[in-house]
């Protein structure tokens, strides 16, 4: 097959997604602001050079498809895929995100062949993103007290990716990714606690108390305003019913929560 490009390939899907195409034999291309092909979201004029001779792409937007301005980008970048013949675009997005459903409206309206993969709440939030270093130090805050979420697991997300670059039958779809289950953060933290024999407590707090946490704890301040605007705003419930986002696409269910603890704890990532 034509080579496929990943924009932003060092995330926790990209990567994963690159490592599959290329045990299937399919050249791959990442372009972010560190690789060879240098793809900036701030400097459109990066764009075309990213894209140019690529059969189709896999696009996450930085720091999150939520953020304001993220559609014009998302429309600006289908213009130029365009221009260089792209064939198709796998956008991820997320669920229940205002800012992100205007992003897949860009791409909807664009007339480029596109494909949305819609995620949850990642899995591995817990183990490759902000909450690696509150499992252990033994305590996780969050602004969410009885709502759940069904998290997905980042490998599910990945072999749909992949199916719809791959794949024919994919283009035009929105396949809306979910865990098997819906969990509060509390259950969640509760399983990692049981699988790694080791306490951790979960305290829900207001996403003031949640920001300054994070602040304290170093996290830039982009970050910290990201995550306190989309968990004040998606953390109300409107994410909690499970979605057959993952069974459409692959004919199988999603893995579950479970089923990533038990994995993420051999890894050692949680000192145990």
């Amino acid at each position: 097959m034509s080579e496929i490009v990943i924009i932003g390939g060092a995330g926790k899907t990209g990567r994963r997604v690159g490592d599959r195409l290329a045990d299937k034999g399919i050249p791959v291309r990442f372009a972010s602001r560190s690789t060879p092909a240098v793809f900036d979201w701030a400097q459109p004029e990066t764009w075309r050079g990213a894209i140019e001779g690529s059969a189709s792409a896999y696009v996450t937007y930085q720091p999150d498809v939520a953020m304001p301005g993220a559609d014009q980008a998302i429309a600006g970048l289908c213009r130029v895929a365009q221009a260089c013949g792209l064939e198709h675009l796998v956008l991820l997005s997320g669920r229940g995100e205002p800012g992100a459903l205007r992003a897949e409206e860009a791409l909807v309206h664009s007339g480029l062949p596109y494909t949305i993969v819609r995620a949850s709440w990642f899995a591995q939030n817990f183990s490759e993103g902000f909450l690696v270093d509150g499992v252990l130090a033994g305590a996780i805050a969050l602004p969410a007290d009885r709502v759940t979420e069904p998290f997905v697991d980042a490998d599910d997300i990945a072999d749909v990716v992949v199916a719809a670059l791959t794949e024919d039958g994919h283009a035009g779809r929105v396949y809306e990714v979910t865990g098997p289950e819906s969990l509060t953060f509390a259950e969640a933290v509760e399983r990692i606690s049981a699988a790694i024999n080791r306490g951790i407590s979960y305290t829900p707090v207001t996403v003031e108390e949640c920001a300054a946490g994070m602040r304290q704890a170093g996290l830039p301040e982009e970050v910290v305003a990201l995550l306190s605007e989309l968990f004040g705003t998606v953390l109300d419930g409107r994410n909690s019913d499970v979605m057959p986002g993952v069974q459409d696409a692959l004919g199988r269910p999603p893995r579950s929560f479970s089923d990533y603890v038990r994995t993420a704890a051999t890894t050692g990532i949680w000192g145990n």
